[in-house]
């Protein structure tokens, strides 16, 4: 690292804030949920399945980002985890690519996607 004028450093970290706020929901989310394949993006092959905002009870598929699911009011660490598998079920049905979760679920005993 080298040291910079804090003011431009301010300018960077704000650029960086302000691209996520258009880009990426805000709230309660998963973050990016799954890593992108080769050559592709995970949220534009979500997003080309009809994906975005599919919801399992509370957690939802973000109509903002595909490749992030919110989770609403009320929803469960296993309304999440029952979202990717079946995000990951109909991306690979329509295209063949499997994709590969992101998120590492802890203290689940009844199996993660």
């Amino acid at each position: 690292m080298t040291p910079d004028d804090p003011g431009t450093c301010e300018a960077r970290v704000a650029e960086i804030v302000r691209w996520r706020r258009e880009h990426q929901p805000g709230g309660q989310n998963a973050g990016s949920v799954f890593r992108n394949p080769p050559g592709d993006s995970a949220g534009r092959l979500i997003d080309a399945a009809g994906l975005k905002g599919m919801r399992v009870g509370g957690a939802v598929v973000s109509p903002k980002h595909a490749n992030f699911f919110q989770a609403e009011e009320g929803a469960t660490a296993r309304d999440v985890i029952d979202l990717v598998g079946e995000v990951q079920r109909r991306v690979a049905e329509a295209t063949g690519i499997d994709l590969v979760p992101e998120l590492h679920v802890v203290g689940d005993d009844t199996g993660s996607p």
